[in-house]
């Protein structure tokens, strides 16, 4: 039962801590029953997956787009977004402002730190990023909401590597805010089903776990 599952994951989950229950390929049944059991938070990385389950799902849901974006596909999940995890470069925060001003909204991010060893991951690298930071142009959009970081830890089952990956990203974390932004960042998403515990011990404020939840994934949908 999804609800049951989602229940003994957030016993595990120390107070601060938060649970995006990552729905991408799963139907909208099963996120209505997690829905009807008190879950309030999705994850999915599809663009019109987002938009179709949005459209048919109750409008308290709190929607996060967790995958990697394309400019051109912003627009369509601006209006009703409540927040985009995987920010990788200047070019998308542009036209996340764009289309956030064109709905008379400011949507929340996330920076996204490439902190696994893994070539396939997206993300500024930890120097990209500081020197994002400290050139400040940033500071210039006004309907964005930059709130903290996000990453992706090396899928292996090295748990020292792992802690290591998220460490490093939380003192990018700690390092920024306290140099840049007078402590007003407040979110940091990395950890799923199979290192959320490492990551909750190296800062976590936001968990993206789906398998442990919906069980695996349909990908030929």
């Amino acid at each position: 039962m999804v609800s049951e599952r989602i229940n003994e994951i957030k016993k595990t989950l120390p107070e601060g801590v938060r649970l995006v229950a990552v729905s991408k390929f799963h139907p909208a049944s099963l996120i209505r029953e997690a829905y009807d059991g008190g879950q309030r938070i999705f994850g999915e990385s599809h663009v019109q997956e987002l938009v179709s389950k949005y459209e048919e799902l109750p409008k308290d849901i709190e929607w996060h787009f967790i995958g990697h974006l394309q400019t051109n596909k912003v627009k369509y999940i601006a209006p009703f977004v409540s927040l985009i995890h995987a920010v990788d470069s200047e070019h998308l925060i542009r036209e996340i402002d764009k289309q956030a001003k064109r709905c008379n909204r400011t949507i929340p991010v996330l920076l996204e730190v490439h902190v696994a060893q893994e070539e396939t991951k997206y993300g500024f690298s930890p120097d990209e990023l500081l020197a994002f930071m400290k050139d400040g142009t940033w500071q210039q959009y006004q309907n964005v909401n930059i709130c903290g970081l996000m990453c992706m830890a090396t899928n292996t089952d090295d748990e020292t590597q792992i802690a290591r990956e998220f460490e490093q990203a939380r003192e990018l974390f700690e390092l920024i805010n306290s140099k840049w932004l007078n402590g007003k960042w407040t979110t940091c998403s990395w950890g799923m089903s199979h290192d959320y515990p490492i990551a909750v011990r190296h800062g976590a404020t936001l968990v993206r776990i789906g398998s442990l939840i919906f069980g695996e994934r349909n990908y030929q949908k």
